[in-house]
């Protein structure tokens, strides 16, 4: 098994702060051409400006992916920077708190457009040019490609607070199984990582301001503490590399097993 990125381009979305920000710098690490992608350029500026310049492995790109032309866009600079798309990794995603009881409330359309739409749109678009890849250099054996979606155990798990954010989230795990089975065909592998109890960008913030949560949420995870981004980034260089070839449609849960004793009660996914 390979566990190689060596040479492979690959696209990650929220890749300004937290997870998305990750998981590109351990691609960049393990030998991959990387393109960050997100919607606060002024952050990836921050974060990419220097490495950028250099005009080596690392690229980055700012707008908003929610916009078709958008979407159109990044996937012309990845291929003008590196010729190819091989990874796709869709870490955008917004996590909002919502009403459920009202009914004139958008958090729910908000959290599915972010969430769910933005990564079909980018999947299907990706896919196609990975599909005319392979037929323009004459690939007709081997996996062509590998997308990897983000979710949640919210997913899972029932907070009415989190109604819109835990649609989304059950929304990518089917979009995932979906797609896994209509790109099948055309040696494309898709699959998804749903997790919990890890520092994300927007955990962080809540711990910021409820500096108690990382206690409650220690003690619901049988592990016993949270995870660092860079836990999850190698799960999902797992998922991109040769290693899991004949892996797709999966939902690899990462959360230290607390999806298995948690009944939601503790705070911030």
């Amino acid at each position: 098994m390979s566990f190689s990125l060596t040479g492979k381009t690959a696209i990650v979305t929220g890749s300004a702060a937290g997870i998305g920000l990750s998981i590109a710098r351990h691609f960049l690490a393990k030998g991959a051409n990387v393109m960050f992608a997100d919607v606060d350029e002024a952050r990836l500026d921050s974060e990419c400006s220097e490495e950028a310049k250099a005009e080596g492995a690392l690229r980055f790109f700012g707008g908003d992916l929610r916009e078709k032309l958008t979407i159109a866009n990044l996937l012309s600079a990845t291929i003008d920077a590196f010729d190819r798309v091989d990874i796709l990794v869709n870490a955008s995603r917004k996590m909002q708190p919502s009403d459920p009881l009202n009914p004139d409330g958008d958090v729910v359309e908000l959290m599915l457009q972010q969430n769910l739409m933005t990564s079909l749109r980018l999947s299907q678009m990706t896919a196609k040019r990975m599909i005319h890849q392979a037929e323009k250099t004459g690939n007709t054996e081997g996996v062509i490609g590998s997308i990897i979606n983000m979710s949640s155990i919210a997913a899972r798990r029932t907070q009415p607070e989190l109604l819109g954010y835990s649609i989304s989230c059950a929304a990518v795990e089917q979009m995932t199984r979906s797609l896994a089975v209509a790109l099948a065909p055309n040696r494309i592998r898709v699959n998804a990582v749903s997790f919990g109890s890890v520092m994300s960008d927007s955990l962080q913030g809540a711990l910021r301001e409820n500096p108690d949560y990382r206690d409650a949420i220690a003690a619901a995870t049988p592990l016993g503490r949270i995870a660092g981004a860079d836990e999850l980034a190698e799960t999902v260089q797992y998922l991109a590399s040769d290693a899991s070839a004949f892996m797709t449609g999966q939902i690899v849960t990462l959360d230290g097993g607390r999806a298995l004793i948690d009944a939601a009660v503790a705070p911030a996914h």
